[in-house]
This record gives structure tokens, C-alpha cells and sequence, in this order.
């Protein structure tokens, strides 16, 4: 009996950690998004962050390889829910780097980006919402990437060969809580978009 009722609370708290996970199409939460539902649930039920988490979940997770060999954990939240999940992200971001090892934790809305429409197309559908464009898409991931810095200026240099890289200048008062977190933020964000990025801190601009 102490078996079968050991058996049915594992079931049960299975059951509540796949409550913090919705992926698109029902699919299976692979390793490391069960991991990750199960620390929100843990810490729903184990910390005074249990009201604003209750209502919350994830839509995927995936772990990223950044450079010296380290790894990030990149969450994927709805964007509806973007603003609950920022509200509380510096100690989700605490909470979850302890528990992973110190692995660095970022929440990105999980956003889709619809093709250009073609002038057949065009006719027949309505007009691409402006956030749902390429470079609209890109451009959010940023400012989830670097949250709760804010994005004060941004620079494109062309190099020789052609290719671009994106120079982003973040918040300097923000510089300390962010600093060394920066290099995940670029791999993260070339992983996502392929695009080459570096932050830096500038003085105020005048």
C-alpha cells in the first residue's frame, strides 16, 4: 500500500511539473524543460513566489553552449505572460542559477516570425502585423536577453568580408547586476538569430 501510495503522489507531482510546461502541439518536454517545471513547481510550492507563479507556465527550454566551455539555460515564456514573468525575474534568475549549478538563466517570449507576405498573398490576407517581422522579432529577443537592463543605443559596423556585427550599448547603471553575463548573452542571441552581437556600457549620452 505505502508502494502504490508513493507511486500515485509521484504521478501526481509529474503531473503538476507538466502543469508548468504548454508546448506547441502537446509535444514531450524533452530532459531539461522536465527539469526546469519541476524547479517552477518546486519553488511555487516551497517559497513566497506561489501566487504569481501559480498562474504562469513555460512553452520550452533549451541549453545553449557558450564560450570557456559553459552552458545557458534559455526558457521560453508566452508572450502574453512576458510582464508576470518580468516581474519576478531577478529572483526566478536567482533561484534557477542555484539550482543548475550556476548554468545562466534568461526568459525570451517565444515569438513567431511570419514570412513576408508575396502579392498574391497579399490580396487574399491581411496586412503582417509589424511585431511579427524579422527584425521586430530580433529585436524583442534583445530586450528579453538583457531585461531588467534597458537598451539606451545600438550600432551596426560592416566588416571587410561584408558581414555585420551589431554593437548593443546597454543601461551603464545596470553594469555591475549584468557585466559578466554579457558573453552568454551574445552566444545566446547568435544561436537564436545568427546574428553576431556585443554589448558594451558607454558613459550617459549627453
Amino acid at each position: 500500500t505505502k508502494l502504490i501510495l508513493l507511486d500515485s503522489l509521484l504521478q501526481e507531482k509529474m503531473a503538476l511539473a507538466r502543469g508548468k510546461i504548454i508546448k506547441a502541439g502537446n509535444e514531450e518536454p524533452d530532459e531539461i524543460e522536465k527539469q526546469i517545471s519541476q524547479a517552477l513547481l518546486d519553488l511555487e510550492v516551497n517559497s513566497d513566489l506561489k501566487a504569481q507563479l501559480r498562474e504562469l507556465h513555460i512553452t520550452a527550454a533549451k541549453e545553449v553552449d557558450c564560450s570557456g566551455g559553459k552552458k545557458a539555460i534559455v526558457i521560453f515564456v508566452p508572450v502574453p505572460q512576458l510582464k508576470l514573468f518580468q516581474k519576478i525575474q531577478t529572483r526566478l534568475v536567482r533561484e534557477l542559477e542555484k539550482k543548475f549549478s550556476g548554468k545562466h538563466v534568461v526568459f525570451i517570449a517565444q515569438r513567431r516570425i511570419l514570412p513576408k507576405p508575396t502579392r498574391k498573398a497579399n490580396k487574399l490576407k491581411q496586412k503582417r502585423p509589424r511585431s511579427r517581422t524579422l527584425q521586430a522579432v530580433h529585436n524583442s529577443i534583445l530586450d528579453d536577453l538583457v531585461y531588467p537592463a534597458e537598451i539606451v543605443g545600438k550600432r551596426i559596423r560592416i566588416r571587410l568580408d561584408g558581414s555585420r556585427l551589431f554593437k548593443v550599448h546597454l543601461d551603464k547603471t545596470q553594469q555591475t547586476n549584468i557585466e559578466h553575463k554579457i558573453d552568454t548573452f551574445s552566444n545566446v542571441y547568435k544561436k537564436l538569430t545568427g546574428k553576431e552581437v556585443n554589448f558594451e556600457f558607454p558613459e550617459a549620452y549627453l
